[in-house]
Formats: C-alpha cells, structure tokens, sequence
C-alpha cells in the first residue's frame, strides 16, 4: 500500500521534530556556564566506544567462517577501518573508506 503524499509529509515532519529536539535539549538543559553533572560527563566518555562495540557486534553477528567466503570480506574491511582510523584519526574517512571497501568485496571480488 503506498504511502500519500500527506501521510510521507507528516512522517518527514515528525522525525524532522524529534531529530532537532534531541540536538536542542541539552543545549537547553545544560546552558553555557552550567555545571554539567557528573553522571552526564561520565556517559558522554563512555557511551561512543560502547555503542561503536555493539556496533561492531551486530554487524560481524551473522557471519560464517565455515563457509565461502570464509568472513574474508569483513576481515579485510575492518582490517582497513582500524589501521585507516589509527593513522589519520579520522571517523567519516575510515568508515567511508571500509564501506566502500566492503561493498566492492562482496559485489567484485567475492560475489
């Protein structure tokens, strides 16, 4: 059933609102020369490496090192996005890069 033009409107509008809104609230919550609580400070050191290490869990979840292509694909995109984010301290260039890379294994070199 397709969606009308209202309807993909309004689901635009909505996830416009809460995407602004969960950039905004802190902004209000914790206004320049606040104190920002302890717990807060905390979670924004901890948070980034343990989402990133589910992350990586939930992508590695479904592979198979018994059959073809034994997670070669894989291993050599991570491989790439570690050396590349160690070297260059970069997020978007070694995500990109083993993004690239992955898809250019799978659909290329071992499709």
């Amino acid at each position: 059933m397709p969606l009308s033009v209202g309807h993909s409107l309004l689901i635009i509008a909505v996830v416009s609102v809460t995407t602004f809104a969960t950039r905004a609230i802190p902004f209000l919550l914790f206004p320049k020369g606040k104190e920002i609580p302890p717990l807060i400070q905390y979670l924004g050191k901890a948070l980034p490496p343990a989402v990133i290490g589910m992350l990586v869990i939930y992508c590695l979840k479904g592979v198979n090192l018994l059959t073809y292509p034994y997670a070669a694909p894989e291993i050599i995109a991570g491989t790439v996005v570690v050396i590349l984010h160690i070297w260059k301290r970069n997020n978007l260039l070694s995500i990109g890069v083993g993004t690239v890379l992955y898809m250019v294994l799978i659909q290329q070199v071992f499709g």
